[in-house]
């Protein structure tokens, strides 16, 4: 939760060093016919605030913040540390990135620098101390914004021998990393911690050494969180007050957000849903940020109030899209609703990008208006929900060693080479999702207790005690989902001394013999034992395992090719719980079915009855439970709330039973 909160934030990023003081008074008045009461800024104006080494001028800064404060506005201050200015890229090349190509990039671009740069920390330190300790005693101040997206990966000298100590701290001694490289295969051994090299495309270890590239993506993780508490911790000394964070890009698998986000006082998400994402994939994302950090609610750092020129066609956002959006996000978590940007930018590459008021400078824009319209109804929601959490009993395990493995390090290794992590997490958590079924996102260090039914798709790489701790939950009465490409690796990328799904193998009651990959025009069949779900067969497809049973019960047996009635689907009594193995990728039919068996089972409800395209979650604080009610339809549709009484905070309309939702319209419901 964001300290001293006292309603949600609503506003986003402002870059004024674009426009003269006539404009930025027009703004401040726009900005409260909107209901603006939150700016971010300076994130990009380094070079304005340092323009020679050593030599600041906040004269620009200054004024605008005591703007903001005449004007009550609340202000998120950046540490503008993503863009450095060029003399620091002249004077000091080595702060700027190596590529994978092998290439030294020149200055110019945004997060383009070397985050292990020694000189880079050194300059991006002291203008946070700086800032620090000039806004330290600002009464707006309630935010810090360090840098920018982080996500860069760089492969220069700094970066190699500071590679060459992450390992030798890793495996203390040569002979070691040997072992658990496992380096005798292809001639790889070394015998000196110099004689490894970054995974670049000079030597293709980025493609065929799958430990090398899953270890140097954990090094670049924990780079990243040195970069970013080499500005954190200043700010943190002189405004222990103030809450701090970094927002995470649409590239997140570049760094393991479980980790980056410990170190921040609250998570922050730059929200982009692509025009062709359906509702379940914002939804995943957002309940990923939620999970991040054990259930907390997060930041929407960052939204488009319109169209986002970035992709291939910039779709304008359809009326009512961006309220519905920005709901959404609420209902999963969020505590802010911002956007990049509040004015339109007048050049580069992002000036065709959504604004909240565009390059016309006036407020007769339909996106102004709906604007206006979110800003005036959030004053009056107020701080109803703020920090509030939501109560899942449903857990999906979400793994980046295991998605880095999967994708990056073992992409040449797997009979697939085409595996996407994400979309095939989502397919799990559509069903849950469209049945109003809340479900965490947790990692693998999360506890797993607190949940009846536990999601372990593609659970790739067993690491430290994951696997006692999933034994400890069926033991103790948990229901396990897993599947194909389950416990296959240890942590080191290195396969099972034994069948698949090595660790997993006593828990499922099940080993796996083969993998089956299959063509994208290929199939096969599900036939499923009788009484088990509703339909007698589904349909599969990507690849199949040939299993045995070793106790489990088979619920399902392939019904094509040379392994036809060999089991796809098995269900084994483990201690107090059940352990679910799905052998193959099951249609969406088999999905929807499978989790409401399975959620059946443990007496897992939906929250309310509602009718198909309605979206309904709850999140509760310490003083209120709100229910959110998202009509996704184009027509009136129906939600039933029983006997429970609410408000809606929107309409003070008293709402129970059987309720009508307009078409393509939210209700924000207070309990009574």
């Amino acid at each position: 939760m964001i300290k001293n909160a006292d309603r949600i934030y609503y506003g986003g990023d402002y870059n004024p060093d674009q426009w003269d003081d006539a404009a930025i008074d027009v703004d401040m008045k726009l900005f409260k016919e909107a209901g603006i009461n939150l700016v971010t800024l300076p994130v990009f104006s380094w070079a304005k605030l340092e323009p020679e080494e050593g030599v600041y001028d906040f004269t620009w800064l200054d004024k605008l913040m005591d703007k903001f404060l005449e004007n009550d506005i609340k202000v998120c201050l950046a540490t503008p540390t993503t863009a450095q200015p060029a003399w620091l890229s002249r004077k000091y090349p080595e702060v700027l990135p190596v590529d994978k190509q092998g290439r030294k990039r020149t200055h110019g671009m945004r997060v383009f620098f070397c985050y292990n740069s020694p000189k880079y920390r050194e300059r991006a330190a002291a203008i946070a101390e700086q800032m620090a300790k000039r806004y330290k005693d600002y009464p707006n101040l309630v935010l810090w914004h360090v840098a920018n997206e982080y996500g860069t990966h760089c492969y220069c000298p700094t970066c190699e021998k500071k590679f060459r100590q992450w390992l030798k701290n890793r495996y203390g001694t040569i002979e070691n990393l040997n072992e658990k490289w496992m380096t005798a295969f292809w001639g790889r051994t070394v015998y000196d911690f110099d004689e490894i090299m970054l995974p670049t495309e000079l030597n293709d270890d980025y493609r065929f050494n799958p430990t090398l590239n899953l270890d140097y993506m954990r090094f670049v993780t924990d780079s990243t969180i040195e970069c970013f508490e080499n500005e954190a911790s200043i700010l943190r000394k002189y405004t222990p007050n103030v809450t701090i964070q970094t927002n995470i890009s649409g590239h997140i698998e570049n760094l393991n957000q479980f980790k980056m986000t410990s170190h921040m006082d609250i998570v922050a998400w730059d929200h982009y849903p692509r025009p062709q994402d359906d509702k379940s994939m914002r939804a995943f994302k957002l309940d990923l940020m939620r999970g991040l950090k054990g259930g907390q609610s997060f930041m929407m750092q960052e939204q488009s109030p319109n169209q986002q020129n970035w992709q291939p066609v910039s779709k304008l956002k359809r009326p009512g899209e961006v309220r519905m959006i920005s709901y959404e996000a609420m209902a999963h978590g969020s505590d802010t609703c911002l956007y990049f940007q509040l004015r339109q930018s007048v050049a580069g590459q992002e000036m065709y990008h959504g604004a909240l008021i565009t390059h016309g400078g006036h407020g007769n824009t339909r996106v102004f208006r709906e604007g206006a319209r979110l800003g005036h109804e959030l004053e009056k929601i107020g701080d109803t929900f703020l920090g509030a959490t939501t109560r899942a009993e449903v857990g999906l395990i979400f793994d980046w060693d295991s998605w880095w493995a999967l994708e990056y390090g073992a992409v040449n290794c797997l009979p697939q080479k085409d595996f996407n992590y994400i979309k095939h997490m989502v397919r799990y958590y559509r069903p849950l999702f469209e049945g109003n079924i809340p479900v965490d996102i947790v990692g693998i260090g999360g506890d797993f207790s607190k949940y009846k039914v536990l999601y372990a798709p593609y659970l790739y790489m067993m690491q430290g005690d994951l696997s006692e701790k999933l034994h400890a939950f069926v033991e103790q009465g948990g229901t396990l989902v897993t599947t194909t490409l389950s416990g296959m690796v240890d942590e080191n990328s290195k396969a099972v001394f034994g069948d698949y799904p090595g660790l997993l193998r006593d828990l499922t009651g099940i080993w796996v013999e083969e993998i089956d990959p299959l063509e994208p025009s290929e199939g096969n069949r599900m036939v499923m034992e009788p009484g088990v779900l509703p339909e007698s067969a589904y349909g599969c497809e990507y690849q199949c395992d040939v299993i045995h049973t070793e106790g489990a019960e088979v619920l399902a047996a392939y019904g094509e090719d040379f392994y036809k009635g060999t089991p796809c689907l098995t269900e084994h009594t483990y201690g107090k719980g059940k352990a679910y193995y799905i052998a193959t990728d099951p249609d969406e039919a088999f999905l929807k079915d499978f989790a409401a068996r399975v959620c059946g089972e443990a007496g897992i409800r939906p929250l309310y009855p509602a009718a198909e395209n309605v979206e309904l979650t709850k999140r509760s604080n310490d003083r209120n439970t709100v229910v959110f009610a998202l009509n996704h339809n184009h027509e009136a549709t129906w939600a039933d709330f029983g006997t429970d009484r609410f408000v809606d905070l929107l309409t003070d309309r008293e709402v129970t039973g059987r309720t009508e939702i307009p078409a393509y319209d939210v209700m924000i419901l207070k309990q009574k």
